[in-house]
């Protein structure tokens, strides 16, 4: 997390056109409040679900309850972290605001006529504000009863609730709908599941359509200093110029680590306020690795006091306390950034050079945290991606039994340790693979350039409507599983090897979300994995890949 220097202490089209300037400060009560009160008193034994809160909310101010649930993992995985503040002095699971550009407690307060001490620490007081906040948002879209009841018609409103605007604001949305498209399953604090099933979505975007250009990165009126930063797949929201110091006064010389402890949008929103007062060059999201660069590595950022002058500072989203932000598609993104900036500014790739933001000089944060993963993180950071894809493991033993995992080199570009989600704006070597797969299966994703563009977004939304996929455009999970997949049928078992195998690996490494390395021999961890994959299909669970088991891959389940 960061710290400042010492020294710095129809009818619908119109109303969406509005939305885009529209501040996120303005008051406004919705016609639900009307009809508001406080909540219920919480039962004798003391007990208020969560599943019970998001029910209750969503009734209460007429807004889909997935969509709530959505919402609220996207911001906090559904932990209110026992009203502790996030670093936008955020609150709850739902993570209501109260900060000079977003005063989403205050509104929810406003509206619900709960007391602010409750909204932050109570969870289901937070559940209902989040859901008095997202009902305001739709009242003023002008969404009418029939409207609400379609999840679709709320995609305008979610991108309000970020707090943010523009590019930052469509992102955060289409996350929240791709958590729809794919479903959810979130054990909370308490031992509580909450859970969204998985259905098609095609939401109304309005202004904030795919049709609209994306932001450019444009530089400021500086940009005669030098380019923005080695990693040009980074998006670029700069943070507000008094939230960093243009220039350095030292030579760069270290990465510093740090997490966020809120959401991705939020964090990037914060350092574009100018209160804040902090800032970091660089935010890593957790769900998918995107990266967005804040501050340009030539000037100084905000975020580890004595060390700023020196050292470049990335962010992650998520909380030090849930491990569960710290995919393995955010290592991989973040570490390849680092050995980038190593790469350009000649840091050592070791951990008296790539520190965490506790370890920095006068620092009195704890981040990263102890469910940082080090040296998986200065693995991926060093290159040690994983196995080749002859056949062998790193220590030279056949077939799978290894503990490495599969990186992104193998010859035919499609074998990676993960398959995350991908969406419109999208780039690197994932989408090359995408478009391969498309293009090989006869749906015209244009050339195979590591660009998410239209082609490939109309390419995608084909495929998913012929392999009846949840057609948002979003590869996710099922979608990777079908292509990858796709082919023949042919009976493996273990001890089996060649590109068929291969292609099995990678196809169970999208359907498990857990690293199958793509090595093409048939041991026991692939075993082990196709009977997983069985018996979460209801599949007869045999360790043999035939005919039922590939069908179930090729349909993407």
């Amino acid at each position: 997390m960061p710290r400042r220097a010492a020294a710095h202490t129809g009818r619908r089209a119109s109303v969406l056109a509005a939305l885009a300037v529209t501040a996120l400060s303005a008051t406004g009560t919705p016609a639900a409040a009307a009809t508001a009160a406080h909540l219920p008193a919480t039962p004798a034994d003391g007990r208020h679900t969560m599943n019970q809160a998001f029910v209750q909310a969503a009734g209460r101010f007429d807004v889909p309850r997935d969509l709530l649930a959505a919402v609220g993992y996207g911001e906090t995985h559904l932990d209110g972290h026992t009203g502790r503040p996030s670093q936008a002095n955020g609150y709850g699971v739902m993570h209501l605001a109260s900060n000079p550009a977003n005063r989403t407690l205050e509104k929810a307060a406003d509206i619900t006529g709960e007391p602010l001490p409750r909204l932050r620490r109570d969870t289901a007081a937070n559940i209902l504000g989040g859901a008095a906040v997202l009902r305001s948002y739709a009242d003023r879209l002008g969404l009418d009863g029939d409207e609400r009841d379609d999840i679709d018609a709320w995609y305008p409103a979610v991108a309000q609730y970020s707090g943010t605007t523009g590019r930052a604001a469509t992102r955060y949305a289409d996350t929240v709908y791709a958590f729809l498209t794919h479903g959810f399953a979130a054990t909370v604090p308490g031992g509580e599941q909450i859970s969204v099933t998985a259905r098609p979505v095609a939401p109304e975007k309005g202004t904030h359509s795919e049709t609209v250009a994306p932001e450019k990165r444009t530089l400021p009126a500086t940009a005669g200093r030098g380019p923005i930063t080695p990693y040009p797949s980074a998006l670029w929201v700069p943070a507000d110029a008094h939230n960093f110091t243009v220039g350095r006064t030292a030579k760069i010389d270290k990465v510093i680590i740090h997490v966020t402890q809120g959401s991705y949008t939020g964090s990037i929103k914060w350092f574009q306020d100018p209160t804040a007062e902090v800032s970091a060059h660089y935010v890593v999201r957790s769900s998918d690795g995107q990266i967005t660069q804040t501050v340009r590595d030539s000037d100084t950022a905000y975020h580890a006091k004595e060390a700023n002058a020196s050292a470049l500072g990335i962010e992650h989203e998520g909380y030090i306390d849930d491990p569960s932000w710290f995919t393995d598609t955010m290592y991989r993104a973040s570490a390849a950034l680092t050995s980038a900036l190593c790469d350009k500014y000649g840091i050592p790739k070791d951990r008296a050079h790539i520190i965490g933001h506790s370890e920095a000089p006068g620092t009195d944060h704890t981040d990263p945290g102890r469910y940082w993963d080090w040296n998986r993180y200065m693995g991926f950071v060093e290159g040690d991606s994983g196995s080749g894809n002859d056949g062998s493991n790193s220590n030279g033993s056949s077939g799978d039994g290894g503990s490495s995992t599969s990186g992104s080199g193998s010859s035919d570009g499609l074998g990676f340790a993960s398959y995350p989600l991908l969406q419109s704006g999208a780039s690197g070597a994932q989408v090359t693979a995408v478009q391969q797969l498309l293009n090989t299966q006869g749906f015209a994703a244009g050339a195979a350039d590591g660009s998410f563009g239209a082609a490939t977004l109309s390419a995608v939304k084909a495929y998913q409507t012929t392999h009846r996929l949840p057609a948002g455009g979003i590869v996710g999970p099922k979608t990777w599983t079908a292509l990858l997949s796709a082919g023949s049928t042919p009976t493996l078992r273990q001890g089996d090897s060649g590109a068929d195998v291969k292609r099995l690996q990678r196809s169970l490494t999208a359907a498990l979300g857990t690293t199958v390395d793509a090595v093409g021999t048939f041991g026991p961890v692939t075993a082990t994995a196709v009977r997983t994959y069985q018996t979460r299909q209801g599949l007869a669970v045999t360790g043999i890949v035939s005919s039922n088991t590939w069908a179930a891959l090729h349909a993407g389940r």
